[in-house]
């Protein structure tokens, strides 16, 4: 696979206003990410862009990033518009999705997302889930579930949906899912084009439009939960967690 990892990035957050330019550990949160995606070493790092001062930011670290238009709908939107720029010949195959607000990333999820696309070459679409904990997460309509046949010994299983209910029911796990992903080119091509589907809107997770489409989803086991930025009493712990970095 020819792989490169597409950060999205816009200014236009309501809770955290341009979180994605605040400072941790001295540096944007933006090219925080950057460095984190860098780590996984699977390729190069593009940041989409909404907004030029994070081309600006991102640029003055030593990263690449393509401004894009900051009225696009969704992530997905924007790092495919921004490969239109970048890679308008489709060298790279495998795009990988990370989102903004995650500077302190662990770098191997990124090299876990890449796995069931590696092994399977039916798997249009990957993605990640860790096993919830905690009691208070489990009906928590924030945290979406990720619903598949995963088990101990069986860390990579096809996903059958994704929601926020608390699912599915029974003894047993349940998945946090992480949205973090990787697509084929083609994959993302078609996804972009699709019309928003009836579960997506009803559930406002937009990979139900790939799995209304018919598309597969695999979905991979992993043992963390990275901390998506989005209170200021997650700027403070993600500064106090990348504060102790050598």
């Amino acid at each position: 696979m020819q792989v490169i990892t597409v950060i999205p990035a816009r200014l236009g957050s309501t809770r955290l206003p341009d979180k994605v330019l605040s400072d941790i550990a001295g540096l944007p949160m933006i090219v925080q990410v950057w460095r984190r995606a860098m780590e996984a070493d699977t390729g190069p790092v593009l940041v989409a862009a909404g907004e030029a001062a994070i081309v600006e930011a991102v640029t003055a670290a030593g990263g690449e990033a393509v401004l894009t238009d900051p009225d696009l709908p969704s992530g997905s939107d924007r790092i495919h518009a921004a490969l239109a720029t970048r890679d308008p010949d489709g060298r790279y195959d495998t795009v990988v999705n990370v989102q903004g607000d995650l500077p302190t990333l662990d770098p191997r999820l990124i090299r876990a997302a890449l796995e069931p696309l590696a092994r399977d070459p039916a798997v249009d679409i990957a993605t990640l889930a860790a096993r919830i904990v905690r009691d208070e997460e489990r009906d928590n309509p924030n945290v979406v579930k990720a619903v598949a046949p995963l088990t101990a010994e069986r860390r990579i299983a096809r996903a059958l949906t994704f929601t926020r209910a608390t699912a599915p029911w029974g003894d047993g796990p349940l998945y946090h899912h992480i949205g973090l992903y990787a697509y084929r080119r083609a994959a993302l091509d078609r996804f972009v084009a699709l019309p928003p589907g009836v579960l997506e809107r009803r559930e406002k997770l937009e990979q139900l439009r790939a799995l209304e489409a018919g598309m597969r989803i695999d979905v991979a086991a992993v043992e963390t939960v990275p901390l998506g930025v989005d209170t200021a009493e997650d700027l403070d712990r993600a500064r106090a967690l990348l504060a102790t970095r050598d």
